[in-house]
C-alpha cells in the first residue's frame, strides 16, 4: 500500500487532541506522507491536520447544553458522514466523545470504510447494551485499560489494549523531595493533598467537606500540613471563599500544580475521577470520596454494574483503596481513612509498591501501540 494515504480523525475534547496528536506522529512512522483531516485541536493542527470545524464545537458537557446545541452537532456529523463517504479514508478514527463519534463510525463502516474507536466509553460499567451498537460500529476498539479490553473480548469485539499515555509520561520513580522544593514546602513533615474536583458543583460538595476532614486529622496529629491545588482560576476563587472559615488551620491553597502537589504529598484525599489514576501513577496512598445530588446518586446506583468507582480498585478488581461515597463521606470517616495510612506505614508502603506494578502494566508506549494496531488494520485486505 502507498504511504500517501488519507486518514480521518475526529476528536471532541482537549484530552482527545493530546491523544490524536501523539497518534498522528506515530502513524507517520508507518505512512510518512499520510494526510489527516476531520476535527482536531491545536496540537493536531500544529502537525498539519485539516479540521473542518473548530474542535471546541464538540466540547459540550452536562444534560442541557448538548440539547441546546443538538441541531448544530447533527449538522456537523451529517457533513462529516457525507464528506468521508464521498472521499473514503483508509481508516476513520473516532477519539473518545462516543455519543458523537460512534454513530458516525457506524455510518462509515456500513459503507465499507474501516473504523477505529480510541478510548473506550464506560460501557463495562453502565448501559452495557451499548456494546451491540459498538460492535456494529467499529472494526477495532483501542482501550487504555486492561479490564476494558477483557470486556470487549468477552463480547467478541476486536480490541487492542494499548496502555495509558499518562503511564508513559509519568516516571516510574517519584521524587517527593524535588516536588516539595518546587512548591516551597518543607522537606520534612507529613503532608496531605486535598483534591476536591475540577467542576464548580464538585467543589461545592467536596471542598468544605475536605477542609473539615483536615480539621479532624489535625486533632489527631497537629503536625500535619494540608495543600489544595485548585484545578483552575475559577476553582481557586471558589475554594478561597470556602477557606475563610479555616484560616486558623495549616491548609495552603495553590493555583494549579496538582501533579506536583500529589507528588509532594504522603497521602491524598481526592474526589473520584481520572485524578485517581494520576495519584496511582505517582504511587500515593489515597482515599477516594464523592458526593452528588441524591436523585442522581440513586439513579446511578441502579445503572452502574461495577462494585467500585475508582480506577485503582477497578484495575485491581478489588477494594485496594477506601471509597467513601455519598452519606458515607463524612469528616469522621474520611479522616479515619487518611490517618490509617499514617498509623499503618507498612500498609501504605505495600500499596505504593502495588501501584508501581500497576504502572508498569499500563506503561506500554500507548501511542506507538495504537498506531501499530491502526496500521495493521489499514494493511488488511
Amino acid at each position: 500500500m502507498s504511504d500517501h494515504i488519507h486518514i480521518g480523525i475526529v476528536v471532541g475534547e482537549a484530552s482527545g487532541d493530546i491523544l490524536g496528536a501523539a497518534l498522528m506522529q506515530e502513524l507517520r512512522r508507518h505512512f510518512p506522507t499520510a494526510e489527516f483531516s476531520g476535527i482536531g485541536g491545536p496540537r493536531m493542527l500544529a502537525q498539519g491536520f485539516h479540521s473542518y470545524f473548530p474542535q471546541d464545537r464538540l466540547a459540550v458537557m452536562g444534560l442541557v447544553e448538548p440539547l441546546k446545541r443538538l441541531p448544530e452537532l447533527l449538522r456537523i456529523r451529517k457533513f462529516l458522514r457525507e464528506h468521508f463517504i464521498a472521499n473514503p479514508p483508509a481508516v476513520f478514527i473516532g477519539v473518545d466523545s462516543p455519543d458523537f463519534t460512534i454513530p458516525l463510525e457506524a455510518s462509515l463502516k456500513e459503507k465499507g470504510i474501516k473504523t477505529v474507536h480510541y478510548v473506550s466509553p464506560s460501557v463495562w460499567a453502565w448501559r452495557q447494551k451499548r456494546i451491540i451498537k459498538i460492535a456494529r460500529a467499529v472494526d477495532l476498539m483501542l482501550t487504555l485499560l486492561p479490564f476494558e479490553a477483557k470486556f470487549y473480548q468477552e463480547h467478541n469485539v476486536p480490541v487492542e489494549f494499548v496502555g495509558h499515555h499518562l503511564a508513559d509520561e509519568i516516571p516510574l520513580h517519584v521524587d517527593k523531595i524535588a516536588a516539595r522544593k518546587l512548591l516551597g514546602l518543607p522537606e520534612e513533615g507529613r503532608i496531605v493533598a486535598l483534591l476536591p474536583g475540577s467542576r464548580a458543583s464538585e467543589v461545592e460538595r467536596m471542598g468544605e467537606l475536605f477542609m473539615r476532614t483536615a480539621v479532624y486529622c489535625l486533632e489527631q496529629d497537629p503536625s500535619l500540613q494540608f495543600i489544595i491545588p485548585a484545578a483552575s482560576p475559577d476553582r481557586y476563587r471558589q475554594l478561597h471563599i470556602e477557606l475563610n472559615e479555616f484560616v486558623d488551620f495549616p491548609i495552603e491553597l495553590m493555583n494549579g500544580h496538582s501533579h506536583e502537589a500529589i507528588a509532594a504529598a504522603d497521602v491524598v484525599l481526592l474526589a473520584s475521577g481520572t485524578v485517581t489514576l494520576e495519584a496511582l501513577l505517582l504511587k500515593k496512598p489515597m482515599v477516594v470520596a464523592y458526593k452528588m445530588a441524591p436523585l442522581t446518586f440513586k439513579i446511578l446506583s441502579w445503572l452502574v454494574k461495577t462494585p467500585w468507582v475508582s480506577l485503582p480498585n477497578l484495575l485491581a478488581q478489588k477494594m485496594l483503596v477506601p471509597e467513601l461515597l455519598q452519606n458515607n463521606a463524612t469528616p469522621e470517616t474520611l479522616s479515619a481513612a487518611v490517618m490509617n495510612y499514617f498509623e499503618n506505614p507498612d500498609e501504605a508502603q505495600a500499596l505504593s509498591q502495588t501501584f508501581a506494578q500497576m504502572h508498569i502494566e499500563l506503561k506500554r508506549d500507548a501511542s506507538a501501540r495504537a498506531a501499530d494496531a491502526v496500521a495493521r488494520l489499514i494493511k488488511q485486505q
